[in-house]
């Protein structure tokens, strides 16, 4: 979220900083009720201060006797209260508003983010390795795995539905194996922390960070059935309380991650860290569950965009003016991953039209994929400078009884594990069908070298 005084006091440049996002959002309304708030708060503070003096005033009257002229002041002073209580409320409720306004705003894109209005103007960084050249026309991952025995689909969607997969065999083995070689990597070469989390979480740690209000039709949501039962009740209580009802059924239910960005993030939530102890860098295996409303065609395809995934996520909380610096390790630390793995990739600085929500800067890693002839997003690396801790409140002393100030919040895939053992399956293709298995991974899966299809004799 964005700071409300910085908004108030540089609203053109937040204007223009929104424009570069491609983002027309007029923040009239944000002027109009800060203004109006500010001059309730106003009217409020000047009726208690009048309240105050006539409040001594009364007192130096009954003092002197002067008791008709006392009450007359008392019985203004409880008019005055009550108009109190009146603007109390109204600023709470223009509170309210500014902070779900707020809540709705983007964060701002930093300086050095390349201008543009989408993913066209995105720019490259630095390429890594070079795309295998093939003596047979490759195939694509879903024929491959089918072929191999590893991949089911037809049975995913029998048990789940469309944009699941069921893995066997090897497949699951192989899927096993990559989170297991990542969180080695992160752990022992990197230094982050490894956490095993829970895989649902509240409402509130999804507002924190950046989720929600703004994506909940992106989200998957879990909710107790006993309220649910609750809502056909619509007489009694009488069926206007249904909004309610169902706001009830939003704030106790709790959602299915769709990064482990979430929880990792919000371990801290409502804390005050110690300086000496950033930056905190951790890592952690979740399955993922997005619904990818409005992906289409090829995408839609195998595992490029399914509906649960598996992800091996990074992330840093530390101090602002090192925020840039663990960016560019974070990247580093996720490239590694591919790297070791041999797969071919680039490196991209995504434009200020292609940012994501929450982030003020973001690369994204791009897996060369064989079968598409193009890069593939397979991990984004991002520095939401201070916006989530702002949301989820999170903040850090420079030293004992220094005044607390808020983090720098950065995550990114190290990776998406799906789309690595898709990228394997292409990249380490042969003429038969086989599948090689890169040397880091062997061990893994207990010194298995290749992948042969399931008609080969083995």
């Amino acid at each position: 979220m964005l700071d409300i005084r910085f908004v108030r006091e540089n609203l053109e440049l937040v204007r223009e900083r929104l424009a570069r996002r491609g983002l027309t959002v007029a923040l009239d309304d944000f002027e109009r009720l800060d203004a109006e708030r500010r001059e309730k708060i106003a009217r409020a503070d000047a009726l208690r201060a009048e309240r105050n003096r006539t409040s001594e005033e009364i007192g130096r009257l009954l003092r002197s006797g002067q008791r008709e002229q006392a009450e007359a002041l008392r019985l203004r002073m409880r008019d005055v209260g009550e108009e109190i209580k009146r603007l109390d409320a109204e600023i709470a409720r223009l509170d309210a508003e500014l902070q779900a306004l707020l809540l709705r705003l983007p964060n701002l894109p930093h300086d050095s983010v390349p201008i543009g209005p989408d993913e066209t103007a995105n720019v490259e960084v630095r390429r890594w390795g070079e795309p295998r050249a093939f003596d047979f026309e490759p195939k694509d991952h879903v024929e491959l795995a089918t072929r191999l025995g590893i991949l089911d689909l037809e049975r995913a969607a029998k048990i789940t539905g469309a944009r699941f997969a069921v893995l066997t065999d090897l497949g699951a083995q192989l899927e096993r194996a990559l989170i297991n070689f990542m969180l080695d990597v992160h752990t022992r070469e990197h230094g982050y922390r490894e956490v095993w989390l829970p895989f649902m979480v509240k409402t509130e740690a999804l507002i924190g960070t950046g989720q929600l209000p703004k994506f909940a039709g992106d989200l998957f949501w879990a909710v107790d059935r006993s309220l649910i039962e609750r809502l056909p009740e619509a007489t009694d209580p009488p069926a206007e309380d249904l909004p309610a009802r169902v706001r009830e059924l939003f704030d106790n239910g709790l959602w299915l991650v769709p990064t482990a960005e979430v929880p990792l993030v919000n371990l801290y939530r409502d804390e005050i860290l110690e300086g000496e102890a950033l930056p905190i860098s951790l890592t952690a295996y979740t399955p993922c569950f997005r619904s990818e409303a409005g992906s289409y065609g090829r995408d839609v395809r195998g595992l490029i965009r399914q509906h649960q995934f598996d992800k091996v996520e990074l992330v840093k909380i530390t101090t602002p003016e090192s925020s840039y610096d663990e960016l560019e390790k974070l990247t580093r630390d996720a490239e590694r991953i591919l790297q070791k793995l041999e797969l071919p990739y680039r490196v991209v600085a995504l434009s200020t039209g292609d940012l994501g929500f929450a982030s003020a800067k973001t690369y994204d890693i791009e897996v060369w994929i064989p079968s598409q002839q193009r890069y593939r997003e397979i991990s984004s690396c991002s520095n939401c400078e201070a916006f989530q801790a702002r949301r989820a409140n999170i903040r850090f002393r420079r030293h004992p009884g220094a005044r607390p100030e808020f983090v720098h919040t950065l995550n990114g895939s190290g990776l998406a594990v799906g789309r690595t053992w898709l990228a394997l399956l292409e990249n380490y293709q042969q003429k038969d069908g086989s599948v090689l298995i890169p040397r880091v991974l062997q061990p893994y899966l207990d010194g298995v070298e290749v992948l042969e299809p399931r008609n080969a004799s083995r």
